[in-house]
């Protein structure tokens, strides 16, 4: 038994002295209960909704505003014909269209059948379901007023007529495949990169390389440019076994996903850099990645609606690259978007890659000097 505690004692003494994995067994509960309590609900609100009105009367807006005051959609603007609904719902700005047909008001006040169409993006089934669920509760509670007020009125004259965009059947493969392709290129990109470089710093390696003839840029780009033809096989891997095996297609362009790929594998091959100027070993780069990876999983739009997390999560999910291009790879895959269509989420991937390079070098430069 005194061998035993004194085994258990040496063993708490090394994990007191390795402080990244202390403070990774204690922040990582903390972030878990954090992120599960605070920022995840299945419910899906405020989902982004644009309006067609054909009818532009005060009872066509009164229509528009009861939906937003549902909670479940946020009216973000109005369109003018069918091809404007078409580019707000392929670019993502929104995920739901109302559209209400002309002579709306004319009709209810005559008692005549009035159809208001509801237009959703099915590239996310939850928002699908909850969208539908508030317009028709809305629909179906506006014609039982009607009803009830009028005696001469036997059925509802007023219907909602729910359309599905992009995903007709609701299935879920459509939304995680594509989505699997910004998760792994995360996991593998930050990991490989970090344990690259600690594993070279472990073996006494990197110093002899730095001391070489090798600029810092070259060594640089030699570490990290393997990881990215490695990164762009693996998306060819998924997005191929994804077609065949659950009949995912790709609608856009490939050409200019693989273009767009390339800042998001930057990014994150930047960050793997970062982690490996903290990190001193693999083990801890390891740990670093599995940190970075939680909040990547649960915050940007994987497994979870954004639109049903409170404002600050959905502020704080805009930092992490995953985000946008999970945005890129579902709006090009999914929905046939085009440069024009995704031109912001380039822009914001854009910039978070700059301050990345940025940090990393000077955290680098600083550690090799």
């Amino acid at each position: 038994m005194t061998r035993l505690l004194a085994i258990a004692w040496k063993e708490l003494i090394q994990l007191r002295r390795d402080r990244p994995t202390l403070a990774m067994m204690v922040m990582l509960p903390i972030m878990q209960l954090l992120l599960f309590g605070w920022a995840i609900d299945t419910d899906v609100r405020h989902i982004p909704t644009t309006v067609l009105d054909f009818d532009r009367t005060a009872a066509s807006r009164e229509l528009a505003h009861s939906l937003e005051a549902t909670g479940s959609c946020d009216v973000i603007g109005a369109v003018h014909d069918p091809a404007e609904l078409s580019r707000a719902l392929r670019s993502g700005a929104a995920r739901v269209g109302l559209v209400i047909p002309a002579r709306y008001a004319e009709h209810l006040a005559h008692g005549h059948p009035v159809t208001v169409q509801l237009v959703v993006d099915g590239s996310d089934p939850q928002s699908v379901s909850s969208a539908t669920t508030a317009a028709g509760g809305l629909i179906a509670q506006r014609a039982l007023a009607l009803v009830m007020g009028t005696a001469a009125l036997r059925e509802p004259p007023l219907s909602l007529e729910a359309t599905t965009w992009y995903n007709p059947d609701l299935r879920s493969a459509v939304n995680i495949v594509p989505g699997l392709v910004g998760i792994i290129l995360t996991m593998t990109m930050v990991m490989l990169t970090a344990m690259a470089i600690a594993r070279e710093r472990e073996r006494g390696t990197l110093e002899q390389l730095v001391v070489s003839p090798i600029k810092r840029w070259e060594l640089i780009l030699g570490k990290i440019l393997p990881f990215v033809v490695i990164g762009y096989v693996q998306m060819t891997l998924i997005l191929t076994v994804g077609r065949l095996a659950f009949d995912v297609p790709v609608v856009g362009s490939l050409a200019l996903l693989y273009a767009l790929a390339f800042g998001f594998i930057a990014a994150n091959l930047a960050i793997g850099l970062f982690f490996s100027t903290i990190a001193r070993t693999q083990q801890q780069a390891m740990q670093m990645t599995f940190f970075f990876i939680l909040p990547n999983m649960l915050l940007s739009g994987f497994m979870f609606p954004r639109d049903g997390m409170p404002r600050p999560a959905q502020r704080l999910s805009e930092i992490l690259p995953l985000t946008h291009f999970l945005r890129i790879i579902r709006g090009i895959a999914l929905r046939g978007a085009g440069f024009d269509d995704l031109r912001g989420e380039l822009g914001k991937l854009a910039v978070i890659l700059c301050v990345l390079v940025v940090l990393s070098s000077l955290r680098f430069r600083k550690n090799l000097s």
